[in-house]
């Protein structure tokens, strides 16, 4: 992992620079991040060398461990032992979920900063007329300022992102290490306690640089006037004022003392947000709709991100016509409906920041304030979706309207499903559960086919023309207008099918009836084959590809049916056993205590294989619908010399290269489809998860084969790429190795090594 992020900087500093400035910000930033690293691993190695040499001297006087623990023991009283341990268990927790939060918020920063800085906005220009520099940013030449105020502030929160990961990755080493720690001096506790107390404090100081360098790199990079810019940012102060006044208002303006004593009134607001109620399960609810709203909040702030720096319509390539290069051209030829995206858009960004600030305040979550901001940020999607993705409004009205059908058919499901109170009342948490597994694929669904929408596959047209073709209207509307109609309807039916299923995923009155009787199931499957229909129509311009490409799904199915039949068959089956009358009622009572614990074994087996396959599948889901839409190579921007505008530039440069990617890459998407919606927990359905598993790895074969193929142009290079696999699982296979044979690794005890393996 530590390699990853290395990797990660080195090719963001030498993809995003392309002046001195930028290079040496981002050179500084690189080197004091490897210093940083560097002192944590010499700290780490030193107490690792304490822990060895402590555990050399104490051999042949007992069992280190236990003579730890009757020290501390002695230390306390037996009285206070028991909760001592609660304490520190209760706060062992916290923390685990606090860094969760912080892992989560750490992980969608990198992503999308790292694709903002590889592809800042405004675009590169395509040709060297006027001076320019091919592949030079757009933004660079005409607004210099602007262009290094974004490239500073995104630059910063990918730094602070990565760092916010080393240090949850040290936390997890010191962790680790918490019982052959007790071996070392008090004063080096000391010491430690110190290190994590900054720590600690460094995670959160982190975490609000990578927001505030959000906030400054869509601020300067989503607009190019000054009056936009400020207000992206005074939405910020506007959203916090407003939660402000929602929580302080009513509670501080009935007491005549807040009047004349300032400091109490705001003493009493601040205690007022972070009082705890105390009761176990008034907690565990409030975790729950932590992480529910945190999880909405990150996938609104990623689309919308993206969304605003790469705008629909395109932008200009050239300084013709009164425009300049890199302006958006919607806000030229749609004014209108582009200041209605940028504002929805813009709105439902800073309001989401502000969100993720405010998520730790128990009094705004117990009151629902966090989630009616969030449902006003999904209604605010829906919005920038039906401004950005049409040009008239009769298609913008047709795009709400999808919302609307899905709500109504889910009402109405509801309705006719639940007449009568003959079914299976299931338990919370596992509605709970369900509803996590039916919200992590509805977000799946929303992150992908909302940039989808608003920037389709084969561009926009860049300036208007003879032939009819206007500026900032899709290129493939012109060209395939059935298959065009195709891609969009499948799109926004699954966009809209997602969002709609958010909205009641939120509200358990709504939620818990549509669980029970499958209706949001319904919705979810929908989506999915919203999704399938949308890939199948976009990422291919002839009617052979894309029957391919369903073919591919019914080959996937019947590889997984063959697998389960396979499985059944070989299943054993349990044969009758005889018993006495008098053995009869022991031997029932035992046998059912033994199934009881199979049974709870199985189950929790098949959840967690569930919870470990559904992640993989949405990962390989994302990365393989957006490739494909928007394959490596570009696509031609008009039809001269033979060729067509949006097609993809390397299906007629090099087609073997071109097939080798579109059929790996469409492989692991429909793959991951089915499986997706094969993990659903249908009833009476039950597929052994481990034949699936076989399924996940061809999702991840693929992969690999179609970045082989589409990220270099030469054999030999894509060669190499499958060719570095080979040193990553040899030193995986050396590090286990040393663990498994620890007798013949001459550094330390034999026994400590087994346990630490």
């Amino acid at each position: 992992m530590v390699l990853d992020l290395f990797g990660l900087m080195g090719a963001y500093a030498a993809g995003s620079c392309r002046d001195k400035f930028t290079t040496i910000y981002s050179s500084l930033l690189v080197s004091a991040v490897f210093a940083y690293i560097t002192r944590i691993f010499v700290i780490y190695a030193f107490r690792r060398m304490q822990v060895r040499v402590l555990t050399k001297r104490t051999q042949g006087k007992g069992d280190p461990k236990k003579q730890h623990e009757q020290q501390d023991k002695e230390e306390v009283q037996a009285g206070d032992l028991e909760k001592q341990n609660k304490e520190k268990e209760h706060d062992a927790n916290r923390r685990a979920e606090e860094h969760d939060v912080l892992m989560l918020l750490a992980t969608f920063v990198v992503a999308i900063t790292y694709v903002a800085g590889l592809g800042p906005p405004g675009g590169f220009w395509g040709s060297t007329q006027d001076g320019h520099h091919v592949s030079d940013p757009v933004m660079q030449e005409h607004y210099s300022a602007r262009y290094q105020a974004f490239f500073v502030c995104n630059t910063t929160a990918f730094v602070a992102s990565l760092l916010i990961i080393v240090l949850l990755m040290n936390k997890e080493l010191s962790e680790a290490m918490t019982e052959a720690n007790k071996a070392i001096t008090r004063a080096n506790k000391a010491f430690s306690g110190e290190i994590f107390s900054k720590s600690f404090i460094a995670l959160y100081g982190f975490i609000a640089l990578a927001l505030t360098g959000l906030v400054g790199a869509y601020a300067a990079g989503s607009c190019r006037e000054p009056d936009a810019t400020i207000y992206v940012v005074c939405l910020a102060g506007a959203v916090l004022a407003y939660i402000f006044l929602q929580v302080a208002i009513p509670r501080a303006m009935g007491k005549e003392y807040c009047v004349y004593n300032p400091s109490g009134w705001l003493m009493k607001i601040y205690g007022m947000l972070n009082r705890d109620s105390g009761a176990q399960q008034d907690d565990k609810l409030l975790e729950k709709n932590r992480s529910l709203v945190m999880l909405l909040a990150t996938l609104v702030v990623s689309i919308t991100y993206s969304a605003g720096l790469d705008p629909p319509g395109g932008l200009w390539p050239d300084d013709r016509d009164g425009h300049k290069g890199g302006d958006p051209v919607l806000l030229t030829t749609h004014p209108t409906r582009y200041k209605v995206f940028f504002y929805s858009n813009s709105a439902a960004f800073v309001t989401s920041l502000v969100v993720i600030i405010m998520v730790r305040c128990q009094f705004l979550l117990r009151r629902h304030i966090l989630h009616a901001a969030m449902i006003l940020d999904l209604f605010g999607l829906i919005t920038a979706y039906s401004a950005g993705s049409g040009r008239d409004l009769a298609t913008s009205i047709y795009v709400v309207a999808l919302a609307g059908a899905v709500l109504v058919y889910v009402v109405i499901h509801i309705v006719f499903f639940t007449l009568e109170d003959n079914i299976d009342h299931q338990d919370a948490d596992k509605l709970d559960k369900r509803r996590d597994m039916l919200l992590l694929l509805a977000i799946l669904a929303a992150t992908l086919t909302y940039q989808a929408g608003l920037t389709p596959p084969g561009g926009f047209w860049s300036a208007d023309d003879k032939f009819g073709h206007h500026a900032g209207f899709p290129v493939f509307l012109d060209n395939y207008p059935r298959r065009y109609s195709a891609f969009f309807y499948c799109n926004a039916a699954s966009f809209m099918a997602s969002v709609t299923l958010i909205v009641l995923l939120v509200n358990p009155t709504l939620y818990k009836p549509g669980i029970r009787c499958y209706a949001l199931y319904v919705c979810t499957v929908v989506g999915m084959f919203g999704l399938m229909g949308a890939y199948a129509a976009g990422s291919s311009r002839h009617l052979r590809t894309s029957i391919y490409v369903f073919i591919l799904v019914a080959a996937v199915l019947a590889f997984l049916t063959i697998q389960v039949v396979i499985s059944y068959k070989g299943r054993p089956t349990s044969a009758p056993v005889k018993v006495s009358s008098g053995q009869e009622g022991s031997t029932s009572e035992s046998s059912g205590k033994v199934d009881t614990a199979s049974h709870t074994d199985t189950g929790t087996e098949v959840k967690n294989l569930r919870e470990y396959l559904m992640p993989i599948g949405v990962l390989a889901a994302s990365v393989t619908y957006q490739t494909g839409l928007k394959p490596p190579g570009g696509l031609w921007q008009d039809n001269n010399n033979g060729h067509t505008a949006g097609n993809s530039i390397l299906h007629d440069t090099d087609r073997g290269r071109y097939r080798a990617f579109f059929y790996s890459n469409s492989t692991s998407f429909m793959a991951s489809i089915v499986v997706i919606v094969l993990l659903l927990p249908w009833k009476g359905l039950n597929l052994p998860l481990g034949r699936m598993y076989a399924a996940i790895l061809l999702d991840m074969l693929g992969l690999l084969v179609a970045y082989a193929a589409g990220s270099t142009r030469e054999w030999e290079t894509s060669s190499l790429v499958i060719a570095l696999v080979v040193p990553v699982l040899a030193y995986i296979a050396a590090y286990a190795a040393v663990l498994l044979f620890p007798n013949k690794c001459p550094c330390g005890n034999s026994q400590t090594n087994r346990d630490s393996a």
